[in-house]
């Protein structure tokens, strides 16, 4: 199964505040371990929601909405694309990162959807165009 590990934001990383020397060594051998054992498929840090935009849809019409955003907690300030057995190991592994503030924090693991669960709605023809698309997203990143 795949999950998406999602760190959520603090007061500083919405500051724009830059994590230590220490933390980016240790997240970097933690982010290590996570590909040795073949976990690991993607993961990046964001930048504050000062720099990002959202859109709002209502209908037709669309509504650009400039950063940043309220409720820090809501925020996501990194997050990673796992490949595990099962919830179980997600955790397991969670457990063992190294805190991503200086301040208490949070991360949330969601299971991220595979054709499968959308049942007969993902008809054959759209099931081979996920396939193509995702072969082609494959061959675009360079693998």
């Amino acid at each position: 199964m795949k999950v998406m590990v999602i760190v959520k934001a603090s007061k500083a990383s919405e500051a724009g505040e830059m994590p230590t020397e220490e933390l980016l060594t240790e997240m970097g051998n933690y982010n290590e371990e996570l590909v040795k054992a073949g976990i690991m498929l993607a993961g990046d840090g964001l930048h504050p929601t000062s720099k990002g935009k959202r859109v709002r849809f209502s209908g037709k019409d669309r509504m650009v909405i400039d950063g940043p955003f309220a409720e820090i907690k809501e925020q996501i300030a990194g997050y990673w694309i796992w490949k595990v057995k099962d919830m179980d190991e997600a955790v397991a592994w969670l457990k063992k990162c190294p805190n991503p503030h200086y301040e208490e924090s949070e991360v949330e693991i969601r299971p991220v959807f595979e054709m499968e669960d959308f049942g007969e709605a993902m008809t054959p023809e759209l099931r081979a165009q996920e396939e193509r698309l995702i072969a082609e997203v494959k061959k675009n990143a360079g693998g």
